[in-house]
C-alpha cells in the first residue's frame, strides 16, 4: 500500500480515460464521468465563493441522488470534508450534528423542508443554505451551481486530511463524526474492490443510503474502478430486481432485510439474474433461510462483511466458496469470515486488556490502515474507542475459532442493529423516561425476521401510573427518529440492576433470544 489516492484524483483520472463512459444512472438520467467532473467543478467553486476552505464541513442533508456526489467530489477538489446527515433523524437531531459539525453551508433537499424551517434559525455555523429543488427563501441548488464555471480549483491535500465525515452513536446516545481521510479512503478501495469483483466493467448497485458507510463507501467500491453505478434514491425492491437484466448488473451490496423482502416478492426466483457476480451482504443478522433463498435466487458469488464506520467499513469477509449450506463448511454461515491480509485481529478481556485463547470469547479489538482518524472534536471519546499503539476497540463480543474465522456473538456495548441502523438504547431511555408513567426502563434488542432486531422497551410503571404500550410508542416518535423508537413494549414490576445501579441488559435479552445461534452480525 503505497501511493493513496484521492477522491478528486479518481474522478479526474476517469473523465480523462473514459469521459465518455456512464459514470452514474440515477432513474431515467445517466450522468458519464466527463459531466460529473464539470459538476463537481462548479460545485466547488460555489463552495468557494460561499467561504468554504480546506477541511470545512459541509452538510448534506436528502435521499440518494445525483448531487450527493457533486458535493463528495467537488468538496474533495477544495479539501473540504463531505457530512452526510441521516434524513431519518428528527429535526433537533439534525441540527445537532450540523452544529457539531460546526459546518459552513448545508444542502438540503426540498423534501426536508419542514425540518430545515424547524431549526435553520437555530443553526450556530452555517452561513449559507442551498435548497435542492423549490424553497421560498433559500437559493435552489441548480441555480447556485449554474452561477459558476467548471473551472478545477485543485486544492491540494494531504493523507492523513479527512475526507468524509460520517456519524455513528456512542454508548450515551449523542452522535459522533468518525473522520475517514483520504489514507483510509485511497489504500482500501483499490485493495478490496478486487475481492469483491470489481473491475472497470462492473455495474454496481447503491441502494443503502449515502450517509451510511454502506451506500458512499460502496458507491465508491464502484467508482474506483470507474464502474457504473446505478443509484436508486431508497431501497425500492422491486425496481432493484427489474434493474438487474435491464442494466446487467453485476455487483450489489445488501442488508439481510433486503434480501428477504427481495427474494419474497412474486416472480422473484424466475428472475434473469445471469450477469450478476456477487453480492455481498452484512449489517445485521441472517438467517440461514433468507441466505439460502438468497444464493438459490440470484445464483452468484455471496459474501458476508463485517465492519463499522469507525473502520471505514468491512474489515473480515467470509468468502463465497466458505458459503456451503448443507456441506462440510455449513458452520461458517455463523461466522464473519476472516480479516483481510491487511488488516489485525485481537480477541481481548475487555477488562484487562490481554488476549483471550481460541475459542474464548472476549472483546474484538482490530488495527489497520482503515480504522478512522477519530471522532471530530471528541478526543476523550476518541481515547476511549483507539488505544495509543493503534488498536481500535470495536465494542463487540465474539471469538476467532483455530482455523482463524472470527464469530461475533454478543455486544459489548448495547447497541442495536435494526436492518442496518444503529441504535443507541441510552438515547431511547432518556427520552421514555421524561414520559410522566415511567418509573424505570430498559431498551434492548430482540430478535426480528425481517430486521434481524428490532427495539423493545422494557417499562416498570411509576407507582400510581399507567400508559398503554402505544401511548409510549407514540410519545417516542414525537422526539425520535422512528428506526429508533420501540415497537413492543413490556411492563415488569422491578428491572434487575447491579450493586452500582447498572442495568443487567444481559440478564434482560436473555429471554426474547433463547434458542438464537446469532446474537449479532
Amino acid at each position: 500500500m503505497t501511493h493513496v489516492w484521492r477522491l478528486a484524483e479518481l474522478l479526474r483520472r476517469h473523465a480523462r480515460e473514459r469521459g465518455a463512459g456512464s459514470m452514474i444512472t440515477f432513474g431515467p438520467r445517466t450522468v458519464t464521468w466527463a459531466e460529473m467532473d464539470a459538476r463537481s467543478n462548479r460545485v466547488a467553486q460555489a463552495l468557494r465563493a460561499a467561504g468554504v476552505g480546506a477541511q470545512d464541513r459541509i452538510a448534506f442533508l436528502d435521499k440518494n441522488g445525483l448531487e450527493y456526489f457533486d458535493v463528495l467530489f467537488g468538496g474533495a477538489k477544495l479539501n473540504a470534508v463531505n457530512v452526510a446527515v441521516n434524513w431519518r433523524l428528527a429535526a433537533g437531531e439534525i441540527r445537532d450534528i450540523v452544529d457539531d459539525a460546526q459546518a459552513k453551508l448545508l444542502i438540503v433537499g426540498a423534501e426536508f423542508a419542514r425540518e430545515l424551517d424547524a431549526i435553520a434559525g437555530e443553526l450556530a455555523t452555517v452561513e449559507h443554505i442551498v435548497v435542492i429543488g423549490e424553497h421560498g427563501r433559500y437559493e435552489r441548488y441548480d441555480a447556485w451551481v449554474s452561477r459558476h464555471a467548471a473551472d478545477d480549483p485543485a486544492v491540494p491535500s494531504a493523507d492523513d486530511d479527512v475526507a468524509m465525515q460520517l456519524y455513528t452513536s456512542g454508548t450515551t446516545g449523542v452522535p459522533k463524526g468518525a473522520m475517514l481521510t483520504n489514507a483510509n479512503l485511497g489504500t482500501l478501495l483499490p485493495h478490496v474492490t478486487p475481492r469483491w469483483g470489481f473491475d472497470p466493467t462492473s455495474v454496481n448497485v447503491v441502494a443503502m443510503p449515502l450517509f451510511h458507510i454502506g451506500g458512499s463507501g460502496w458507491a465508491l467500491c464502484g467508482m474506483w474502478n470507474g464502474a457504473h453505478s446505478i443509484l436508486f434514491r431508497e431501497f425500492n425492491p422491486a425496481e432493484i430486481v427489474a434493474a438487474i437484466p435491464k442494466h446487467g448488473i453485476t455487483n450489489a451490496l445488501f442488508v439481510p432485510v433486503m434480501l428477504q423482502v427481495m427474494t419474497a416478492m412474486p416472480g422473484a426466483a424466475d428472475g434473469d439474474y445471469r450477469t450478476l457476480r456477487s453480492i455481498v451482504y452484512g449489517a445485521s443478522p441472517i438467517t440461514n433461510e433468507v441466505l439460502i433463498r438468497s444464493m438459490k435466487t440470484f445464483g452468484c458469488d455471496f459474501i458476508q462483511v463485517y465492519g463499522l464506520t469507525e473502520t471505514t467499513g468491512a474489515i473480515t469477509e467470509l468468502r463465497p466458496e466458505d458459503h456451503d449450506p448443507g456441506g462440510p463448511r455449513d458452520h461458517r454461515l455463523r461466522s464473519a469470515g476472516k480479516p483481510f491480509p491487511w488488516v489485525e485481529i485481537r480477541i481481548v478481556d475487555p477488562a484487562t486488556g490481554a488476549d483471550v485463547p481460541a475459542g474464548t470469547i472476549g472483546e474484538l479489538w482490530t488495527r489497520s490502515i482503515q480504522n478512522m482518524k477519530g471522532y471530530w472534536r471528541k478526543p476523550d471519546d476518541t481515547a476511549r474507542t483507539i488505544r495509543p499503539d493503534g488498536w481500535l476497540r470495536t465494542g463487540d463480543g465474539g471469538y476467532v475459532d483455530a482455523e482463524g474465522y472470527v464469530y461475533l456473538t454478543d455486544r459489548v456495548k448495547d447497541m442495536i442493529i435494526t436492518g442496518g441502523e444503529n441504535v443507541y438504547p441510552a438515547e431511547v431511555e432518556n427520552v421514555l423516561m421524561s414520559h410522566p408513567a415511567v418509573g424505570d426502563v430498559a431498551v434492548i434488542g430482540v430478535p426480528d425476521d425481517r430486521w434481524g432486531e428490532t427495539v423493545k422497551a422494557v417499562v416498570v410503571p411509576k407507582p400510581g401510573a399507567s400508559a398503554t404500550a402505544p401511548e409510549l410508542i407514540a410519545f417516542a416518535r414525537e422526539r425520535l427518529a422512528h428506526f429508533k423508537c420501540p415497537t413492543s413494549v413490556d411492563f415488569a414490576e422491578t428491572l434487575p440492576r447491579n450493586p452500582s445501579g447498572k442495568l443487567l441488559k444481559r440478564e434482560i435479552r436473555e429471554p426474547y433470544w433463547q434458542g438464537q445461534t446469532r446474537r449479532i452480525h
